[in-house]
This record gives structure tokens, sequence and C-alpha cells, in this order.
């Protein structure tokens, strides 16, 4: 059981208890976060950024931490967002191994990993997390919340768990509930993981790792994080050179698009804990922001009161596709909000967010600029 947590982590402590939506309830938690820009006078300059699954708190360099961030290219002085006008927030999710509490964390009533004892986990309770790290850096009302994929199922439970708490919300590659192909690909990915003997119900350690499981669940993600027309532009069926392939092995990897695949899915096994990605990736299926206030996803999302928003997506998105970003602009606007649907053209897949920056960044930034 491992925690991957980045120099400069900053962290809140939970409230004690703090009740989880599914029942049980978590003591002595607490969630990683870091901060870019500073607050005005008035207050009311601050924008909080939600992460999708395996992202930390560190999305772009800082006084703590002057390492590049998984979001580097789109936060900073003079970048789509702004720290010269804008105080940053970006937290760690609720159920990480990146800093914040989760089944790799002790569990401070046994003094061992919580493992599968961890309550289970719901994207509720990721927003209630959230809200309680603003409430301790006293932070009343933000200009915007910005969520990227599984951090705009969380930004929609956040605004709708918390009313008035903020202006406007930036929903990208998000949903307001999980389609079954989005469900069926993580069922496999958690599958892989619990089907690797080495994964032993949660009880693993560094000397017996569900390695294997772990590369073919991050190998399934890669392939629907990206897109067919990505594959085929980048790799086409180009073959390994001969001293590449492991000439022991007549089922072995040939083309360069398996390579990849395998070298990514390698660099990630021992980065991120397999017992945080099995409840991470289930609280994504279950949540559904309809059935959370008892009733359609429409509703639910009508409910939801902000000033503007903006819904983009990407048509080569096949995880979080184009209708549901807007059907999220579309209920938005339904509650009041001046609220927009923006597809873009990127071939980059579900992934666009974290490459493609010619596109992403002017519209981030344009709709930061109308506030």
């Amino acid at each position: 059981m491992t925690e991957f947590i980045p120099p400069g982590t900053r962290w809140v402590d939970l409230p004690s208890p703090f009740p989880m939506k599914r029942g049980g309830e978590l003591h002595g938690a607490r969630i990683a976060y870091e901060t870019w820009g500073a607050p005005d006078a008035a207050g009311d300059n601050t924008l909080l950024i939600l992460t999708g699954l395996s992202p930390d708190a560190h999305a772009a360099a800082n006084e703590g931490n002057p390492a590049p961030g998984w979001w580097e290219a789109m936060l900073g002085p003079g970048k789509p967002i702004d720290t010269n006008r804008w105080h940053v927030v970006c937290v760690n999710a609720l159920g990480s191994c990146k800093g914040s509490t989760g089944p790799a964390s002790v569990n401070p009533g046994t003094g061992q990993p919580y493992r599968l004892a961890f309550p289970e986990l719901s994207i509720e309770d990721g927003a209630d997390a959230a809200h309680a790290v603003l409430h301790a850096l006293g932070i009343e009302r933000l200009a915007c919340v910005i969520g990227n994929s599984m951090g705009g199922m969380n930004a929609l439970a956040f605004l709708a768990r918390h009313p008035g708490i903020a202006r406007s919300h930036v929903n990208i590659s998000g949903a307001a509930r999980a389609l079954p192909f989005s469900i069926a690909i993580r069922s496999l990915q958690r599958e892989a993981i619990r089907l690797d003997p080495k994964w032993n119900e949660g009880n693993y350690d560094e000397a017996s790792y569900p390695e294997s499981g772990m590369r073919m669940a991050r190998k399934l993600g890669v392939i629907t994080y990206r897109s067919a027309l990505e594959w085929d532009g980048r790799f086409g069926r180009v073959r390994l050179d001969s001293d590449r392939r492991d000439g022991e092995d007549p089922f072995g990897l040939e083309f360069e698009v398996e390579s990849y695949l395998e070298g990514h899915a390698r660099r990630f096994v021992h980065n991120f804990d397999p017992n945080c990605y099995l409840y991470l990736s289930r609280s994504m299926d279950w949540y559904d922001i309809g059935e959370s206030c008892g009733g359609t996803v429409d509703e639910g999302l009508a409910r939801i009161r902000v000033e503007k928003a903006l819904a983009i997506g990407v048509h080569t998105d096949i995880l979080f596709p184009l209708q549901q970003q807007q059907q999220i602009a579309d209920g938005l606007r339904a509650g009041g909000a001046q609220s927009h649907f923006l597809p873009l053209e990127s071939p980059q897949g579900h992934d666009a967010f974290l490459v493609d920056f010619d596109r992403f960044g002017p519209a981030v930034s344009g709709f930061l600029d109308s506030l």
C-alpha cells in the first residue's frame, strides 16, 4: 500500500467524523491541496479545480513545488487560467493516493492501511470534502468551479449539494451520470485488477503487487482516453524493429502502438494504488445527479444555480461523449444560467484537455475573461 504525495502539498483536516453518502464515516481524514495566485481585497477571485481520477493537486508549478504540473500549460501568470488575476485552489480527490485520505492511508482505528475497510466512496463524498477545504481556508464563495473528467462529475455534485457556492462553472469532458459504455470499460478495468492473484482481496504489498492487473487496467483506460483517429495518425501499422521484439514469445509485442501502451502502463503501475483505483473508478459508475436529487438528470441539473456556465467536449471522446456535455449545458440553462456548449474538433479524445491546449486554452480563457 503506497501513497504518492508531491512535494509542497498542503492539507486540510476534514471534520471528524466525516460521514459518507453510502454509509460509514472517516475519522482523522485529510484532503491535499495546492494554491496559486492570491485572493483579492473583495475575496471574490477564487477558482476551484477538481481533477480527474489519477491527477494529484499539483496542477502547475508553484513556490512549494517548482516541477511542472499536469495542467502546466493552462495555469500560471499570463496563461489561460491567469494567476495574476485569479486565486486558484486545486484539491486531490478524497479516496486518492496522492495525499488525500483513501484506501492506501492508515486507518487511525487500527494503525494499518484501510484497504477494503475504507467506506464505500461516492462522487458526492469528494464534493463535500472539497467544500470542507474551502471552509477551512475561509473561502465563502467562488468565482468559478472548473471540473475535468471525473472532476466534472465532482463539480456538479459540489454545486448541487452546496447551493450558492459559486458564480460560474466550467465543465470539461464531464458528465452528469455514467453511461453504460463507460461503466462497462471501468468494470473491465476493475476486473483485471481483482483477477490478478496478487491483488489478494486488497491485501497486497510491494513484494507481492498486482502489477499484471494494473497494467491491463491502465491499457484499457488509455485506449479509451484517446481516439481511433489519433492512434492511426500516431502509429499506423508501424512494426517494432527486430531488436525491440521478444523473440522468445510468439505472441509478444510486434507493433509500435503495443509498445506505447506497454510503456505507458508500466510507468503508471507503481504510481497509483490499486485499491484507490478501484474505489474511485466505482464512484464514477455510481454517479447520477438525477438519482442523487430524486429526479431525472435534467431535473438535477436544473436545480443548480450559477450565473454563467460553459460545457466543453470533444467530438472524438468515446468515454464521455459530446451529448453528455450538451446535456450539462442545457440543464444548467434550464436552471437560469447563461450557459453555453462548446464542441471541439480535437482528434485526441477524452484526454484532449490534457494535451490540446491550442483549443482548450482559448476556450477557458475566453470564458474566464467574461466573468
